[in-house]
């Protein structure tokens, strides 16, 4: 089928299989039949392949819509990815083994030094995605994750809520992704304002511990959802005021997802090759 005569060919031949077993999900039987190789040559080829990783280029653009989010695999690996919305190309990626401040800082500040212009950045709200951006990137506009948030809120919260403000709060944090206009958002504030009023009693509401002799908050979860709303509320609406701000980072999680899917289907690599097939796979996605 290939002429293997020629070391330039059968090497890109051997590289054009390896991209689709990174990519396609096709498995080393698949890819035998198709390509001629034997099983026993392809895992020796591809092995040769993860045993070294691209160098993944940064693509030049003058402004950029940056989403952050990390995710985790097994072994302990947290992958990292800087995101250009528009174009969907990941600018950056690291792998890690948590989302820390000081690498999210550091990584922050290359993209910076390349005289990058960051125009809004999408996060999660992890604290130390935040705080990396509060020092290196202050004066560019941050929005919070809208799904996140109701997805948070619905883990405190649950699906079914024992309380009347823990049913009532949830009714109101589900309405947050379905948010499209200005006077939408408006509506949106005074009506968890005016839960707030309502319900403040409850959700301050603090009882004695005489063991411990400290006081604590009697309905923590309904309190803990409110709060995580409201450190979040100036910076939930950013995108109604800029259409090129992603209000979630929903295309990462998905992009994630693809990943891990692909991922899994080989299962038995090495901790080193299972980094190097994330890295190649965000090459070639690139390349896309």
């Amino acid at each position: 089928m290939f002429t293997r005569t020629n070391a330039g060919v059968k090497q890109n031949n051997q590289f054009v299989w390896f991209k689709k077993w990174v990519l396609h999900r096709q498995t080393y039987t698949y890819l035998s039949n198709e390509s001629g190789y034997s099983i026993r040559t392809l895992k020796t080829y591809f092995h040769n392949y993860l045993s070294k990783a691209p160098t993944l280029p940064i693509y030049p653009t003058e402004q950029l819509n940056l989403l952050i989010d990390g995710t985790y695999f097994s072994n302990d690996i947290c992958l990292i990815v800087y995101r250009d919305n528009t174009i969907k190309f990941t600018q950056l990626y690291r792998l890690t083994s948590g989302e820390y401040y000081s690498e999210i800082k550091e990584d922050l500040d290359n993209l910076l030094s390349l005289n990058i212009t960051i125009e809004s950045i999408t996060c999660d709200g992890h604290r130390a995605i935040l705080k990396a951006i509060k020092l290196s990137c202050k004066d560019v506009i941050l929005q919070r994750c809208v799904v996140h948030i109701e997805r948070e809120c619905s883990i405190w919260l649950t699906t079914n809520p024992k309380s009347v403000p823990g049913s009532e709060l949830l009714f109101i944090v589900k309405k947050l992704s379905l948010i499209k206009y200005h006077y939408q958002s408006h509506e949106w504030i005074m009506e968890l304002y005016n839960w707030y009023e309502k319900h403040k009693d409850y959700i301050n509401e603090k009882s004695y511990s005489f063991d411990t002799k400290r006081y604590w908050y009697k309905h923590k979860t309904v309190r803990r959802a409110f709060i995580h709303v409201k450190n979040a509320l100036p910076n939930m609406f950013q995108y109604l005021f800029n259409e090129r701000v992603p209000k979630s980072t929903n295309g990462l999680e998905s992009f994630f997802g693809h990943l891990k899917s692909h991922l899994l289907l080989h299962r038995g690599l090495t901790k080193e090759h299972r980094k190097n097939f994330i890295k190649w796979y965000l090459y070639f996605k690139n390349q896309e």
